[in-house]
């Protein structure tokens, strides 16, 4: 796929004041801090689209991208930052569970793993909840550039064999680097795909 037009288009914290229409939106989120934004600028090839910041927890909104004035990338807050309120967390809670629940078009969710580190149950049970909900998800193991290609697959083995405990199948994974560009086309192929199956009625 070829990204030729990338905008942003609105942010807001209710799904319901999200973008009209039928667009298919692909969705972003991942636990703060895991390069998220990063990784929406290098898709789109825009550095500056998604604003990134060094300080965990930035996105607290919901954020629309319009692509190729077709379908929308949206950057979802991050989760499991823990410097921040009680009562913040909770909104930000019902902010990305009201999205990921009701928002008919949400096409498919992306999670956002740091390849660093070793499996955290805020991840694996947040994954455990969308297949439990029925949500379409692929996971993104991101900062692939950190590690050497052993130190990385052997990372990766370990999560899936972790996921595998409670998963008879896995998702789709992809590995992804920002600064190498890693992942750019094996995840637009993957998400031209679903849009050539799924062709939206105008």
């Amino acid at each position: 796929m070829i990204i030729k037009s990338a905008e942003f288009t609105i942010s807001n914290t209710d799904y319901r004041k999200c973008p009209l229409g039928n667009r298919h939106e692909f969705a972003f989120i991942g636990r703060s801090n895991v390069g998220k934004s990063s990784l929406i600028n290098m898709l789109t090839g825009q550095p500056g689209l998604a604003k990134t910041s060094s300080k965990p927890g930035k996105t607290l909104l919901i954020n629309h991208f319009i692509i190729n004035r077709e379908w929308y990338i949206v950057d979802l807050p991050g989760y499991g930052y823990a410097r921040t309120s009680k009562s913040q967390r909770d909104a930000l809670r019902q902010i990305i569970e009201s999205y990921i629940l009701f928002r008919q078009q949400l096409t498919n969710l992306f999670v956002l793993i740091d390849c660093r580190h070793e499996p955290q149950k805020i991840d694996t049970e947040f994954m455990q909840w969308l297949g439990e909900m029925g949500i379409p998800f692929s996971i993104v193991f991101t900062k692939a550039d950190k590690l050497s290609p052993a130190q990385l697959n052997r990372n990766i083995e370990h999560y899936k064999q972790a996921l595998l405990e409670t998963w008879e199948t896995l998702p789709p994974i992809f590995i992804s680097s920002s600064e190498k560009k890693q992942g750019r086309d094996e995840l637009l192929d993957y998400i031209e795909k679903i849009l050539a199956e799924h062709p939206v009625e105008k």
